[in-house]
């Protein structure tokens, strides 16, 4: 499909624990998610969950990139929903910051799509992941702490929910473990 990681970016990257890993820049969580984007098929849902700044579009810029799609990657904050065509695969980005409950969720067009259509990466859809599907993929990020004012690191663990959430979850983390080794 499309871009693959630099060895620059992927210095970045490393493997703490199944499923867990530790980001040092924003190129390297765009690795993580590029490694993801090569793994993501048609169906496939991943509920990205982290604070404000914890690197959610980072991650999707990666699987972006991954998929072959064209163009700038932001969070669809205000619009939802953004589309990116991608080479045989179409990326679904959601971005649920406004939402306050589930029965919004169909009048986004969410469900119309999320785990239906090609890939759906959904920031902020933790409070709602249990209406979004039973297979998903569950990405946490977090900011490590720091001394100084320091950029933090970023630490992303995974969790697979359902079979092809699993799936997702341990071929992730094999590619991780290769790609770092």
């Amino acid at each position: 499909m499309g871009a693959t990681c630099d060895d620059a970016a992927m210095a970045g990257l490393t493997r703490t624990g199944e499923g867990r890993y530790a980001s040092t820049s924003a190129g390297a969580t765009q690795a993580l998610g590029a490694l993801l984007g090569a793994l993501l098929g048609e169906g496939d849902l991943v509920i990205l969950t982290g604070d404000l700044g914890a690197g959610k579009t980072q991650l999707t810029k990666g699987v972006a990139a991954a998929i072959g799609a064209a163009g700038d990657v932001t969070s669809p904050t205000f619009n939802i929903m953004a589309v990116h065509r991608g080479e045989g695969l179409d990326l679904y980005h959601f971005d649920l910051y406004r939402l306050d409950d589930a029965d919004q969720l169909g009048d986004a067009g969410v469900l119309d799509v999320a785990g239906v259509e090609g890939a759906s990466l959904v920031e902020w859809g933790e409070a709602f992941a249990d209406d979004l599907g039973d297979e998903r993929l569950d990405v946490v990020i977090s900011r490590a702490p720091v001394e100084g004012g320091a950029e933090p690191a970023r630490l992303v663990e995974v969790r697979g929910v359902g079979e092809r959430g699993a799936e997702l979850a341990r071929a992730l983390d094999a590619a991780v473990a290769q790609a770092v080794a």
